[in-house]
């Protein structure tokens, strides 16, 4: 029986998805453009309550890894509804839940183009989950180092760091950057706190 990426195990995964950086591509802002559009075509603007381009591929002064990475709000009650599953599911997409872990709940993850015979496709990964959940977050991040040429630099580096390092460990790149990403927030909260008067 064919393999699906419901079989795949973690060596599977780091084998056949090595880590690679390449060049920003201007046409990622029109690739992200068109899917966000067949999602709402398909699901409906009742659904889904915002689309965001977020990740590496959203920020023009960096490399990354060649993914479009999608943040959707939804209403929480649809949160692992199986009907709106079965919408991304016909867009071609294969359905995962990210257990919760630290301040973040659990919520909805979405990929489509991750062949596993090597034929190459574009790769979108869906983050979807309510807007009270922190991977919202994310979307702060990629502001702020799409103003701020200096701090996205740094965060180019150290990606480039740890794709030579963990090329076929996606947990440990992952890891890796966790903790330039969490006080990136803290400057960001910092600064807002300044603005707002509250510190």
């Amino acid at each position: 029986m064919k393999k699906t990426l419901y079989d795949l195990t973690k060596e599977d995964w780091n084998t056949l998805f090595p880590i690679k950086l390449v060049e920003h591509n201007p046409e990622w802002k029109n690739t992200y453009e068109r899917e966000k559009q067949r999602i709402i075509d398909k699901v409906g603007s009742k659904t889904i309550l915002r689309i965001e381009h977020f990740g590496s591929s959203s920020i023009p002064t960096i490399k990354s890894k060649p993914y479009i990475d999608l943040m959707i709000e939804i209403p929480k009650e649809t949160l692992f509804n199986e009907d709106l599953i079965a919408n991304f599911t016909a867009l071609g997409y294969s359905h995962f839940v990210v257990p919760a872990r630290e301040n973040i709940e659990t919520y909805s993850t979405f990929g489509k183009g991750y062949n596993i015979d090597g034929k190459k496709e574009q790769i979108f990964h869906i983050h979807m989950c309510p807007k009270d959940n922190a991977m919202w977050k994310q979307i702060e991040f990629r502001n702020f180092l799409n103003s701020n040429l200096k701090r996205a630099k740094e965060y180019e580096s150290l990606k480039m760091e740890l794709a030579s390092k963990f090329k076929n460990d996606r947990g440990s790149y992952v890891l890796g950057k966790t903790h330039f990403i969490n006080e990136t927030l803290d400057i960001i909260d910092k600064k807002d706190s300044i603005q707002n008067g509250s510190l």
